[in-house]
């Protein structure tokens, strides 16, 4: 199983609101080599972590990817440079570190990989600590367990601070 978090708070160049730009992206995931999209969660809104001042709400949610029948299984560093230039694709920039952005995609898990380096580690290092993960995670995989805290999706959520964290629709 292959679990990539998806966020946004600006619109895209386009125009299109961070939600129109996550559902976009997520149907560019399932346009991946040798993957598939086969679930997606419902999605939150989110305050923004660390807490930034004046900007929006993020827009957050998870696709579960499978291999396709007969793929091997993705190198983690081209998986994550195939994420990069989603969000390149639609606007994303990097002025500082937290900036509002209007994509993020993350490589939380890959099958269980573990990896401490190169980039991306694996699972995501800070995935275990963050409400606006574990929510939609667990919509798509409720029996995940996290490879190197063996604790279950909801326990970890269970232990997250949830504040600011909603369903949208």
């Amino acid at each position: 199983m292959i679990l990539i978090a998806l966020g946004a708070n600006l619109p895209g160049p386009d125009g299109r609101d961070a939600l129109a730009t996550c559902r976009a992206a997520a149907a560019a995931l399932d346009a991946l080599p040798g993957l598939r999209l086969r679930a997606l969660s419902r999605w939150y809104a989110t305050a923004p972590v660390p807490p930034s001042p004046g900007a929006p709400d993020y827009v957050n949610g998870m696709a579960r990817l499978a291999l396709r029948p007969g793929a091997a299984p993705p190198d983690p560093a081209a998986l994550l440079a195939a994420l990069q230039e989603i969000e390149t694709r639609f606007g994303r920039v990097r002025p500082y570190l937290h900036a509002p952005r209007t994509l993020d995609l993350d490589l939380i898990d890959l099958d269980g990989v573990m990896r401490d380096a190169p980039d991306p580690i694996l699972p995501h290092p800070r995935a275990h600590l963050r409400a606006f993960v574990l929510a939609p995670l667990a919509d798509v995989a409720p029996g995940w367990v996290h490879p190197r805290l063996s604790a279950t999706v909801a326990d970890l959520l269970a232990q997250a601070d949830q504040a600011g964290v909603r369903v949208l629709g």
